[in-house]
């Protein structure tokens, strides 16, 4: 038996104030020191929320990057944040990895079921994220990349198997509120706190994030 349905796991969201996009994109920078970058933007077309970026196949609507070259027009400035989303409020929070943080990509039901067990054992969590497209992000310290794979490897899944990748360097989350695809914003399942600052390394949240993927798989077998 599953440890938590749906219902469950909608109800371990804490309900958040929802402010606006510039300002959450100046205390992140003012806060926790991430880069942040404005990004595509939802627009309503014909009564369908379309991407700012006019591709009506776009992969990502509504979050991820205007440029080519994004990776430098990221800041870390409280200031140009505010100047940068003044200019277009509606764009989305893209917060650039490999930087002060990775996050460990897992299925939200995955995701659900390894908080809960890293709770109970108290595991040193980051912030957390929900997305629409129902996937949960978990922020570590940046290197991940290098290590997980491995990691996995050493509990006897191969990677390929599991449902579970790492957002590191050249790569991007997007960060709450921002809505993306049509279907909801992203939330924080474990938002920034001054107790969460400083982050887990990722072998403190491989195995128990790995357990839950492979979980999913061996009970989606037949």
């Amino acid at each position: 038996m599953k440890e938590t349905s749906a219902g469950t796991q909608a109800a371990q969201i804490p309900k958040q104030r929802t402010e606006p996009l510039l300002d959450s994109a100046v205390r992140y920078a003012e806060e926790r020191h991430w880069d942040v970058l404005p990004g595509t933007w939802l627009e309503a077309v014909d009564g369908v929320d379309r991407c700012s970026c006019g591709d009506r196949a776009c992969l990502a609507p509504g979050a991820h990057p205007t440029r080519p070259d994004w990776t430098t027009a990221a800041t870390g400035s409280a200031v140009a944040a505010r100047a940068l989303w003044s200019r277009q409020p509606r764009a989305s929070i893209l917060l650039p990895t490999g930087r002060t943080f990775d996050a460990i990509d897992v299925p939200e039901t995955a995701g659900f079921l390894a908080l809960a067990r890293m709770e109970r054992l108290d595991v040193t969590l980051g912030p957390v994220t929900c997305t629409p497209d129902r996937r949960m992000l978990f922020f570590v310290l940046p290197g991940a990349g290098a290590k997980v794979p491995d990691l996995v490897r050493r509990l006897g899944w191969a990677p390929s198997t599991i449902d579970l990748s790492v957002r590191g360097e050249g790569d991007y989350v997007a960060a709450p509120p921002t809505r993306f695809g049509g279907s909801g914003a992203v939330q924080w399942a474990r938002r920034p706190t001054a107790v969460n600052r400083w982050l887990p390394d990722s072998d403190e949240l491989a195995a128990p994030l790995a357990y839950a993927c492979g979980q999913e798989v061996r009970e989606a077998r037949p």
